[in-house]
């Protein structure tokens, strides 16, 4: 049977990143692996900074779009279906960054999932430098994704310190209790810093397993997340550090946790890839000209205003 992981985690802090350091090591076990991607929105930028494990090998597919549920469920149910006639060794899910852990489990038990795949691990990816304070809806979120993980990946820890990085086990420990679920987190919390992991690292998270810990499940309102896409830019890259400064740092904005997408600088691409703590920019062989705004009650018209300014 194939092998199937979950990568979890809040938007921005690392799933991608964390995701392809993973691949390619199991790719040096000289493992076919299949990849099903899904980023929040209508246009999957994360996909694109998957190409270089396309060209590894890799079977990448897609599912674009914060659809509805049931629309969600059925596309995912297909990539699941189109990549298990492929004979691949595992295959490793990234969904978005909002996303109900429920539905990777009940999926895997339908017909004819449940008979081509077995449920690897799960592992759950948290931003260490991110300590603001939640609201009701995020702290569930944070809660639901490492529930049942095997393991906590910790994302960014070089930057941060010992106390930080306490106070973030603290945080997801206290949303777990929120939920009224009686997991605490310990040892399975991995605190190093991803450039130096060993082979022998990533052997320990590949098979961490998963956790089955009941928690009081909530409805998420269906407009508390929403992001905004700005295409056709002529923003110089000088000036995106500081349009994320003030996106980030205005509260009439909303609760901005991502801003990510492309520029382009003479005739080469840059990633942008930015959290309220953090700020990339980086150069790319390959790109498309949009910025998106991933948040929490997002003020559409005063965040379009920022970039008709600055264009």
């Amino acid at each position: 049977m194939t092998k199937v992981d979950l990568i979890t985690g809040f938007l921005g802090s690392g799933k991608t990143t964390f995701l392809k350091l993973y691949v390619k090591y199991l790719l040096k076990k000289s493992e076919k692996i299949g990849i099903i991607e899904n980023d929040y929105g209508a246009v999957n930028v994360d996909m694109m900074l998957l190409s270089e494990l396309s060209d590894l090998g890799c079977e990448v597919e897609t599912i674009a779009g914060a659809c509805d549920l049931d629309c969600h469920k059925r596309r995912f149910k297909t990539k699941l279906i189109a990549l298990g006639m492929q004979k691949l060794d595992r295959v490793v899910i990234e969904p978005s960054g909002i996303f109900d852990v429920d539905e990777f489990f009940d999926i895997l038990h339908e017909e004819p999932l449940d008979s081509w795949y077995e449920i690897g691990s799960v592992i759950a990816v948290a931003d260490a430098l991110e300590l603001s304070a939640l609201s009701k809806e995020s702290s569930y979120l944070l809660a639901s994704q490492t529930a049942n993980a095997g393991a906590v990946v910790l994302s960014k820890t070089q930057f941060s310190d010992e106390n930080k990085i306490n106070e973030k086990i603290r945080q997801i420990n206290e949303a777990l209790k929120a939920v009224n679920c009686s997991k605490k987190l310990g040892d399975n919390v991995i605190k190093k810093n991803w450039s130096d992991f060993t082979d022998d690292d990533f052997e320990k998270i590949e098979s961490c397993g998963y956790e089955l810990f009941d928690y009081t499940k909530n409805a998420l309102p269906s407009n508390a997340y929403s992001s905004l896409y700005f295409m056709n830019n002529d923003i110089n890259p000088l000036e995106i550090r500081e349009i994320s400064h003030k996106l980030f740092s205005g509260k009439e904005y909303g609760s901005i946790f991502r801003i990510k997408g492309f520029l382009k600088q003479d005739e080469n691409w840059l990633e942008l890839n930015a959290t309220e703590k953090q700020f990339e920019l980086s150069p790319k062989d390959n790109g498309q000209d949009i910025i998106i705004v991933i948040g929490e009650n997002l003020n559409e018209e005063k965040i379009k205003e920022v970039f008709k300014n600055e264009a």
